[in-house]
């Protein structure tokens, strides 16, 4: 089984940064891609950013003059560094990987439970 586990999350003011880590561990043969995803309570889950063969494919566009991804092939570690935070930014940020196992030896889909982030005014 494979475990993704997010810390990083906290209070800060708007303008304020926080610096976000997943970390995944468990039978891993292979991580294809990594992904942050947030999400509001009664909202959709809304894409942040990727990493495919352990290069960033891409950012969406609110975020992506504020927010950095990055990755640590070895650690098993990957990174959102949050800064210019605003109150829009509050949210769970949630860590999802795609990783081969031994049991498994095609990419499936794991998610942590999300780390949260709360930005006041």
């Amino acid at each position: 089984q494979v475990q993704l586990v997010e810390s990083g999350g906290g209070s800060v003011q708007a303008g304020g940064s926080r610096l976000l880590s997943c970390v995944a561990s468990g039978d891993i043969v292979k991580i294809d891609s990594m992904a942050w995803y947030r999400q509001v309570l009664g909202k959709e889950r809304e894409w942040i950013a990727e990493i495919i063969g352990g290069r960033v494919h891409n950012v969406a566009d609110a975020v992506k003059s504020r927010f950095t991804i990055s990755s640590d092939g070895a650690a098993k570690t990957m990174y959102l560094q949050l800064t210019s935070l605003e109150p829009e930014d509050t949210a769970v940020y949630i860590c999802t990987m795609v990783v081969r196992t031994y049991n498994y030896h095609y990419g499936r889909t794991y998610w942590g439970r999300g780390t949260l982030v709360t930005v006041s005014s």
